[in-house]
């Protein structure tokens, strides 16, 4: 169970972090990928995006749309996939929180996610929005939402083997190889460490 691979993808919007997770999961499987989208379409606008996503991934892909629970769709559908995606935890957030989820709601269901993941007998790359960002949002839901889409990411982060950044189409690998504030503090950091040459260069090995 040890050798099965979670892996974290964050990024804004547009900067490549759904290709480069599909890119990863193409790599890991040729058949029986499982794309479990957590988007609801609410306009027009919106299914044109899921069509567009939908002929991107190709017929090699099946499809599970599973706004809420997707914890339970891992725990099924793991054991016929190769490797599942996980397209986006930020949407799934925004989902728990329009169902009047509390904090410890929320929690609760990362929880719930995380289990899944550690129980999973495929490798599960999963998505998510850096939200984190911009300006303070002027309304009282989009703070709950940053601050609960922050979280998420947290906790997720640390449950993960692998954590990938992806800024302007070009991902970085940030987990494994992050530092702790007392390393910076202790002078363990090895010099030229943030030169940019120690840095992961986003291939899976």
């Amino acid at each position: 169970m040890k050798n099965i691979k979670r892996i974290l993808v964050l990024g804004g919007c547009r900067s490549g972090k759904s290709g480069f997770a599909k890119q990863a999961a193409d790599h890991m499987a040729r058949d029986k990928k499982i794309y479990l989208a957590t988007c609801v379409p609410t306009d027009s606008e919106m299914n044109k995006r899921v069509k567009h996503h939908q002929d991107d991934r190709g017929p090699d892909w099946a499809t599970i749309e599973e706004p809420i629970r997707i914890h339970e769709t891992i725990e099924r559908a793991c054991a016929q996939a190769k490797v599942i995606l996980v397209d986006c935890l930020t949407l799934w957030t925004s989902n728990l929180l329009l169902q009047q989820t509390d904090e410890a709601g929320i929690m609760a269901a990362v929880d719930l996610l995380l289990g899944a993941l550690n129980r999973s007998t495929c490798p599960v790359i999963l998505v998510s929005n850096e939200v984190g960002y911009g300006i303070v949002p002027e309304n009282s839901l989009a703070r709950q939402f940053r601050d609960m889409a922050g979280l998420v990411n947290q906790r997720v982060a640390r449950a993960v083997d692998e954590v990938f950044v992806s800024m302007a189409g070009i991902p970085v690998q940030i987990k494994p190889g992050q530092i702790k504030p007392n390393q910076i503090n202790s002078g363990q950091v090895e010099p030229g460490f943030f030169n940019g040459k120690d840095f992961g260069n986003g291939e899976l090995q």
